[in-house]
């Protein structure tokens, strides 16, 4: 069987089936390629495919949402304070979960250094803390939601690699019930994935773990090995 019988990720309505497919498979996956999360937008008015919890064709948009925690590239914060952006998501998120969500993503250090805490004030667009901290902050808006679907496009490429690593280390003890979908372009980021897809122009180029793609896959070894140290090569590292 070949990737394309086995899975369809970016026809539209069929986007769902690639719901389906990673509900039954590890949830971890990344996807080199925008246009798969871009697909997304689509995917509501699909008459014959299944979500991953209920027929997509009898949700709501209101109902799709909630089940969704999307974090773009690049962060985007409201005005406010930090605990009023971190429970953007819902009404019935609590304090313990704010802060919880905000260990995650690596932001309480720099939330705790500030005298006001999480009451400090979020300039429209959050342009009154660093990148950095913007995208931490966003991580942790979409965890403290606690949705179904986590869909990362290329979120931690804000990030630095320390940074980088103790956050997916702590995100995925988090996540354990959640399908988590990662779009990226720096490997490390999804080197311990365990499912991959690989995007090469619009078409899928390989599925597997790191090892197997390194094996069986000349798209994934030509960025692997522009990118990564010859422990991470072996499916060494962080």
């Amino acid at each position: 069987m070949n990737y394309e019988e086995k899975i369809t990720l970016l026809n539209g309505d069929d986007f769902f089936s690639f719901f389906e497919y990673m509900h039954a498979q590890p949830r971890w996956v990344n996807s080199n390629g925008k246009r798969s999360i871009q697909v997304l937008g689509l995917c509501h008015h699909g008459e014959n495919h299944s979500a991953l919890f209920d027929p997509i064709r009898n949700l709501s948009l209101h109902k799709l949402h909630s089940l969704l925690g999307y974090v773009p590239q690049k962060g985007v914060l409201f005005s406010g304070t930090i605990e009023s952006n971190l429970k953007f998501g819902g009404e019935d998120i609590t304090d313990q979960a704010m802060c919880q969500a905000a260990a995650i993503a690596q932001a309480d250090d720099f939330i705790d250094a500030k005298p006001e805490g999480y009451e400090s004030p979020i300039a429209q667009g959050g342009t009154n803390v660093s990148g950095g901290q913007k995208q931490r902050l966003s991580i942790a808006r979409a965890i403290a939601k606690s949705p179904k679907v986590y869909l990362f496009d290329d979120s931690f490429s804000a990030l630095d690699y320390k940074t980088d690593a103790a956050l997916r280390r702590a995100l995925s003890e988090q996540v354990k019930d959640a399908a988590v979908i990662i779009v990226a372009q720096r490997i490390s980021t999804i080197l311990h994935a365990q499912q991959i897809i690989v995007l090469d122009e619009g078409k899928v180029a390989g599925i597997g773990t790191h090892e197997e793609l390194m094996a069986n896959c000349p798209t994934y070894q030509e960025i692997a090995r522009s990118q990564l140290s010859e422990a991470e090569l072996g499916g060494v590292g962080a």
